[in-house]
């Protein structure tokens, strides 16, 4: 084995210490105030707000930069606007939220003893988050991880340079670093973070690094909530107009080029339907991007991810597949890192689009001539973290939902169950675990402590030993 570097090991400690020291800040700061009042809390989240209102020109910009080119349409619309609600919906519900619950009282009930559940902080926690919607995915958790009264220390992507700086130049002027810290990814920080003794991680990210991220937080038992992607479908039924059904997948599959988690990643269609959906799709995208430098067109993060996408449709078409580019012209520009919007016919079940994550403005189109076939192929594969039925018929939509698992799902619609701030957000299986997003979110990142409050007279003292008639009754009686 070679020696590693001493750089590279000066380099790892240093992150490792500052790191550390930042953890040791925070929870210090936990322990000085280990359960903020419900008014310190909703001052927290208003603070969110108030940074999110007062810096959203620097916050578009720095995204815009990032991404080469971000329409800042897209960047309120699914980055700022939905984080603002998240924090008025726990505004409006969270002295509701932090109420100690009720609960039965076993056996002894009627002598006095009482049980509660008090939800309470959890401490310091981590985020690990990605590059595709970095002001989303960081404010919806801290709305969720600030409700339940919690410390925040936030990994940022590489890919979110730009931004990154933006927010550890402006942020503490609103949180001070025992409440809030922000790290930039320079290399080997993501794997420090994740070996932290956090309280609760939470990863946002692909399934792969996921893995790596549960390994490192197994080896201090901190629990962990992983935001994953997959192969989420749509299936459109034959009874679903299909024009309508191709405005609202188009208009998903083109939002951030298809950057995102919960997009469509396969389409199935009924038997005959292709060609139609094909001349619909190209009204459809036309309309809204006129041509591929289009201004509101996004661009594809870097050229690693622009030539895995390139890379993987030249696959399918060496192996027999049609590339349908839906805008006129190229389709597809290396310099600005833009690909024109894509239906794929006839992919190959072995081909990279129809085996991995396509992360991109690309649509494989699969036909299907009896709905158990699709519901088959889905089920065969791992569970997705979305789903996406079209139909105006309620048994057929029970049916899909009845026999297809998947993280969440939006009846004829794609996306939107991701933007309900009263809808926990969150994968089953391989597209990951765990929930966060309103009462869920809160629920998450608290400990729900259960509290048992004895009565002055404790009942049980009337079988206690030596057992004698009255306890062999009871006990029995009981037991019956």
């Amino acid at each position: 084995m070679s020696a590693i570097p001493l750089h590279a090991a000066t380099s790892a400690e240093s992150i490792r210490a500052n790191l550390q020291a930042t953890l040791d800040l925070q929870r210090a700061a936990y322990f000085a105030n280990p359960v903020p009042s419900v008014d310190e809390r909703k001052a927290d989240l208003q603070k969110l707000k108030t940074f999110l209102s007062e810096n959203k020109r620097g916050i578009v910009a720095a995204i815009n930069a990032d991404y080469g080119n971000r329409s800042s349409h897209e960047t309120l619309m699914t980055e700022i606007v939905p984080a603002m609600g998240e924090v008025d919906h726990a505004l409006k519900h969270l002295r509701k939220w932090m109420k100690p619950q009720r609960r039965h009282v076993d056996l002894m009930n009627y002598l006095g003893a009482r049980n509660r559940v008090v939800p309470q902080p959890l401490g310091v926690v981590g985020c690990i988050v990605p590059w595709n919607f970095p002001i989303n995915l960081t404010f919806a958790p801290l709305v969720s991880i600030f409700s339940a009264g919690n410390r925040a220390m936030i990994k940022m992507s590489e890919n979110s340079r730009n931004l990154c700086q933006f927010l550890m130049a402006t942020m503490p002027a609103y949180f001070t670093k025992e409440k809030l810290a922000f790290f930039d990814e320079t290399g080997g920080v993501g794997i420090e973070f994740s070996k932290l003794k956090f309280d609760h991680l939470l990863f946002t990210g692909s399934g792969t690094t996921g893995k790596a991220v549960m390994a490192a937080a197994a080896q201090n038992l901190c629990p962990v909530t992983l935001e994953l992607g997959g192969k989420s479908p749509a299936i459109v039924c034959d009874d679903y107009p299909l024009r309508k059904a191709a405005e609202r997948l188009m208009f998903v599959k083109c939002l951030n080029a298809g950057q995102i988690c919960t997009t469509i990643d396969y389409l199935f269609l009924p038997k005959g339907k292709t060609a139609e959906f094909v001349d619909l799709a190209k009204l459809i995208v036309q309309k809204l991007y006129p041509a591929i430098d289009s201004p509101d067109l996004t661009a594809i993060i870097d050229e690693r991810s622009f030539n895995r996408l390139t890379t993987a449709l030249q696959d399918a078409q060496a192996r027999g597949a049609t590339l349908v580019p839906l805008l006129p012209g190229e389709p597809w520009d290396a310099a600005t890192r833009k690909i024109a919007p894509h239906i794929v016919l006839n992919a190959p079940e072995d081909s990279i689009l129809r085996q991995r994550e396509i992360f991109g403005p690309i649509l494989p189109l699969v036909e299907y001539e009896a709905l158990d076939t699709a519901i088959d192929y889905i089920n065969a594969r791992p569970r997705p973290l979305a789903l996406y039925p079209f139909s105006l018929d309620r048994k057929k939509i029970n049916l899909l939902l009845d026999r297809v698992m998947s993280g969440g799902v939006s009846v004829n619609d794609a996306l939107f169950h991701v933007g309900q701030t009263d809808l926990p957000f969150g994968g089953v299986g391989e597209s990951g675990m765990g929930h966060y997003h309103g009462r869920e979110g809160f629920n998450t990142f608290s400990k729900m402590r259960p509290v048992f409050y004895q009565a002055p007279f404790s009942a049980i003292k009337l079988i206690w030993p030596p057992y004698g008639k009255f306890a062999t009754w009871y006990l029995n009686f009981l037991s019956k």
